[in-house]
């Protein structure tokens, strides 16, 4: 029994040492500029993500490993991306044999606890949303050598399309664009206009994938259980390795050449999954109780099998983003969507293109009738794209939404916008949107490894579109042609939703359009459910109704937690648009979020450890993680000369070497090691080893 024991000790230590080799080798041993302008060796991250699907609902949890390889006490600030709209409710901080549960408080309580900890020499942690789809972790008093675990657990909605479900992972902030003058929640003396790091959630530094080895490596299991007989089951970015359950559900890891089965935190995971041909998905009500109160998820499906009317002139507008960040595969993506986009475009139509970076230019004075010249004209000025320079997006969508024939019906009029999204000024966009709209409906098409998804999908919701995704260049030819089927297909519009005889706050509200194959995910609560769900729009000119009886209703769990996020994206989008003053959508998004245990922009989930452990005299160090570049992202098309340049310089004197980085530059010689932590582990195998050996000696002597 000892010798198991010592065995089953031994392979830990030997696992932990494989973990330790593998973080040295890949993350690197990197130097950063501390905010004190001091240059300090930045703490080491490893991340696990786990994740549960349960028909449409996806349950994550988040586990980062932060590692300080150095000989002082160090607080470490991580920034990274979460799925829009997910709702983090469950902090948890583990240091030594400590669990610590967070609390949720508000943002400025919450920070001063982690303040006041921080300075008192105790651990602390804390999660921030700096927008919907990025946070901040702050792990403050991690000693010489030691290893702090934050884990982060959150809820969110499976996307449906076209009988297609799927699960995105975001792995990496992108580096965001600032113009100036900036109109934010954030001063223009907080920010400098240009790429990368002006804003404080983005002051952490770039790595230049030409000077060193990727960086926060991230393992990820996927637990899938459909609900239905499966088909295909796809990773569209990664290769993985997939294991049937049963007919309804697999298991779903990395599978890259390293054998630790980690891959690099440089591009979003993309999982799809199909029914099997036949099968029908049971994927309609879902009810959870909590307190007082029933939440619902109901899936509002568009009309099939109808005859579509007849087809309307349409005029359709691009715009393309050829700005810095969409240089590389991004720029190749967005010139094959737009020749697909012109290819389906019909005699009767009108069009424009619209390209945008520090400057903007249109193609055409006004928009044009599609003729065989106007079309070459366009493919001509699509294939002479090039990516460079700045976002400065806002100019090209108040061109875009500029319609003098406003008044003339019978014409539906589209903007297709194909963008990384790669700015911070998305709140700008989104006041230009919920003002200027008028008849036009926006479709954004979201480019690239990593793109910014919360400005994809509230644009879309605001402009009464859609958002999709095109993440390589082999789904440009499915996923336009897609896009293309939706626009050229009648939507229901006016949709309205009640539950007769019941009080209930619908989210979203008021509901989007329906477009073909584009379901909408509706969260309801009411005092007690029962009855029937009625759903009534107009398809064309032709009435449309849906009736969903409650008595079919699942039990299924979180679903309080994502009406609770939705109904504060609904808050927000109000506020946009002038419906409710901004303190009235600050007091009921901070009163959302404090019963649901929900991170938000007002509410922060804080842990601290009551126990100090940094003695009073020692000194602490605060340190950025560092970020990788998105993959196909080219560095100098995005900093270039707009990029803050810093000396760096090995330790030993070697010549210095030029890398671009923010306006915190980064210093990376990689000359630093996991020394300390390296021969405290090798004693520790050394002592298992003897003390092994003691032991099986003991038993032959008396065998």
């Amino acid at each position: 029994m000892v010798t198991h024991r010592i065995v089953s000790l031994f392979a830990s230590l030997l696992a932990f040492a494989a973990t330790l080799a593998h973080a040295q080798t890949d993350m690197g041993a990197l130097t950063v500029k501390s905010r004190d302008g001091s240059r300090v060796e930045a703490p080491l991250l490893a991340t696990d993500i786990d994740v549960t699907v349960s028909g449409p609902v996806a349950r994550t949890r988040v586990t980062q490993q932060f590692i300080n390889p150095t000989d002082k006490w160090v607080e470490a600030t991580y920034t990274f991306p979460l799925s829009d709209g997910a709702a983090v409710d469950t902090l948890k901080m583990v240091a030594g044999n400590r669990v610590i549960i967070g609390e949720i408080k508000e943002r400025a309580a919450a920070r001063q606890i982690y303040e006041q900890a921080r300075t008192e020499g105790r651990r602390a942690s804390l999660v921030e949303q700096q927008r919907p789809n990025v946070f901040t972790t702050d792990v403050a008093n991690v000693g010489p050598g030691d290893t702090v675990v934050v884990q982060i657990e959150l809820q969110e909605a499976v996307r449906i399309s076209d009988g297609e479900y799927a699960l995105r992972v975001p792995l990496v902030v992108a580096p965001r664009y600032t113009p100036a003058p900036l109109r934010q929640e954030f001063s223009a003396a907080d920010v400098q206009q240009g790429w990368s790091t002006g804003e404080q959630w983005t002051a952490t530094p770039v790595l230049d994938p030409r000077l060193d080895p990727p960086a926060n490596p991230v393992a990820l299991r996927v637990h899938l259980n459909a609900g239905f007989p499966l088909a295909e089951v796809k990773s569209h970015h990664h290769a993985i390795a997939v294991q049937t359950i049963d007919d309804t559900a697999r298991d779903i890891t990395f599978t890259p050449n390293d054998v630790n089965g980690v891959v690099a935190a440089d591009r979003d995971f993309e999982l799809t999954w199909r029914a099997r041909s036949g099968a029908t998905p049971t994927v309609g009500l879902f009810r959870e109780r909590v307190g007082d109160a029933d939440y619902l998820l109901a899936m509002i499906v568009p009309p099939s099998g109808a005859a579509p009317g007849p087809r309307l002139p349409r005029e359709t507008i691009l715009v393309v983003d050829t700005s810095g960040s969409m240089g590389g595969e991004s720029i190749e993506q967005a010139r094959a969507s737009l020749l697909i986009a012109l290819d389906g475009l019909k005699a009767g139509d009108r069009f424009n293109i619209i390209r945008f970076s520090d400057d903007m230019s249109q193609l055409f004075a006004q928009p044009v009738a599609v003729d065989a010249q106007s079309i070459a004209t366009a493919q001509r000025f699509v294939n002479g794209l090039q990516a460079y320079g700045g976002t400065e997006m806002i100019p090209a969508l108040r061109a875009a939404l500029r319609d003098p024939d406003a008044n003339q019906s019978g014409i539906v009029r589209q903007i297709v916008f194909l963008t990384d999204g790669a700015i911070s000024n998305e709140q700008q966009m989104f006041e230009l949107i919920g003002n200027a709209r008028g008849r036009s409906r926006i479709f954004m098409v979201g480019i690239g490894s990593a793109p910014n998804s919360h400005l994809m999908t509230r644009a879309a919701e605001l402009g009464r579109g859609t958002f999709t995704h095109i993440g390589s260049t082999a789904q440009v030819q499915q996923r336009m042609s897609e896009l293309f089927a939706k626009l050229e297909s009648p939507v229901v519009t006016g949709l309205a939703a009640k539950i007769e005889g019941l009080a209930v706050e619908f989210s979203p509200n008021p509901l989007p359009d329906l477009y073909r194959g584009e379901p909408v995910l509706l969260f309801a609560k009411a005092p007690q459910l029962h009855g029937s769900l009625s759903i009534q729009g107009s398809s064309g000119a032709q009435p449309w109704s849906a009736v969903l009886p409650l008595d079919q209703v699942r039990e299924g769990q979180g679903i309080a937690k994502l009406w609770a996020r939705r109904r504060i994206d609904g808050i927000e989008a109000s506020a946009i648009l002038g419906n409710i003053a901004p303190d009235e959508s600050d007091r009921q998004i901070l009163a959302l979020a404090l019963e649901h245990h929900l991170v938000s922009r007002l509410s922060s989930l804080v842990a601290v450890d009551h126990t100090p452990v940094r003695p009073a005299n020692q000194r602490l160090t605060r340190a950025d993680i560092p970020l990788n570049l998105p993959a196909g992202w080219d560095f100098d098309k995005v900093f270039g000369n707009r990029g803050m340049r810093d000396a760096i310089s090995n330790d030993d004197g070697d010549d210095p070497v030029l890398l671009a980085a923010a306006s915190n530059s980064v210093l990376l010689p990689r000359t630093g090691t996991l020394s300390q932590l390296t021969k405290l582990l090798g004693l520790m195998l050394g002592m298992s080893g003897f003390a092994l050996i003691h032991i099986t000696q003991r038993q032959q002597a008396r065998s």
